[in-house]
């Protein structure tokens, strides 16, 4: 049967929340000017931002990879199957081996890869990154492996019956509820439910413990309790930082659940409000988006050269902290 065609509908994430706030330019660029760039007659331009706007950078390659990894692991589990620690973490360096040489040739402009990575942001705009950098790396992934197999977390999701496993990063074609009318994708590293009955959902992090977390965790936390029908107050949630070994409750009471409701009501608002016609998703001309100012961000941003803004960011030098 013909497949229907894609329809670029508006929807809502923390991580689109977050472009929105960062840069207004590249949230244009990513969730509306790159649309259609995996046709294969889609003019060259939009092909080229389609590429870009896959690419990582090293440090959230890190995250992603030991995201999966874990999800493995935790399938295994939820199967029965016995997991050699030493295996995944050989297989996982393997892993990164292959996406690092994949990437250096520049592949991902020719050549289909694994999802969800295809190359790295440092080998497009060719950054002087040091090989111990790249070491660095690895060594963030492999620690954080080390710290998850000698945490409570295997013997706990070895115990779990059937009944007790929710979910485990199902990805977004899977996980999404309705807010106010708004889709929205809510992507649970691992839910399940404890020995009292209660609904626990988790989110691993490789970074350092930052604000803004505890949002994406509470709406896990509104996912899980439209999606499997659980009362708002039994739903517990936790940050699991593992390269600082370190876990955080985020408290999913009333007072925390309309918080998040009133700060995704203000972010849906600002992004519809740079719509022409929010029936369709259609958004204003390109100059409604305009660039940050912040160059701080350049530096990161995937399309720096889309913005003829490579040159100045290659130039930036972060202020000096006395």
């Amino acid at each position: 049967m013909p497949r229907s065609p894609f329809t670029n509908a508006f929807s809502w994430s923390k991580s689109r929340h977050e472009k929105f706030n960062e840069c207004l330019r590249s949230y244009y660029l990513y969730y509306y000017r790159s649309w259609g760039g995996w046709e294969a007659d889609a003019p060259q331009e939009v092909r080229e931002l389609y590429v870009l706007k896959k690419l990582s950078n090293r440090y959230t390659w890190a995250g992603s990879v030991v995201h999966e990894s874990l999800k493995d692991v935790l399938l295994d589990w939820r199967a029965g199957r016995t997991v050699d620690p030493q295996a995944v973490e050989a297989r996982t360096h393997r892993l990164m081996q292959d996406d690092f040489r994949h990437s250096s040739k520049k592949s991902y402009w020719t050549a289909k890869y694994r999802k969800p990575f295809t190359g790295l942001v440092e080998h497009e705009y060719a950054e002087a990154v040091p090989g111990e950098a790249w070491k660095q790396n690895w060594e963030t992934v492999r620690a954080a492996l080390a710290w998850f197999f000698n945490s409570r977390w295997p013997a706990l999701a070895r115990s779990l019956k059937s009944a007790q496993w929710l979910e485990v990063d199902a990805g977004a074609e899977h996980s999404s509820f309705t807010l106010e009318g708004v889709k929205v994708f809510a992507i649970p590293d691992f839910a399940y439910v404890d020995e009292a009955g209660h609904p626990v959902v988790v989110d691993w992090k490789t970074g350092r413990v930052r604000e803004g977390y505890d949002d994406q965790v509470l709406g896990y936390a509104l996912y899980l309790s439209q999606r499997y029908k659980f009362p708002m107050e039994k739903v517990r949630a936790a940050l699991v930082y593992l390269n600082e070994g370190l876990e955080q409750e985020v408290h999913v009471d009333p007072a925390a659940v309309e918080a998040f409701k009133e700060r995704f009501t203000q972010s849906v608002a600002g992004m519809r409000g740079l719509l022409k016609d929010p029936a369709t998703n259609t958004p204003r001309e390109a100059e409604a988006f305009p660039l940050t100012e912040n160059l701080a961000s350049c530096v990161r941003c995937v399309f720096r050269r889309s913005c003829q803004r490579e040159d100045a960011a290659a130039r930036f030098q972060p202020p000096q902290v006395a």
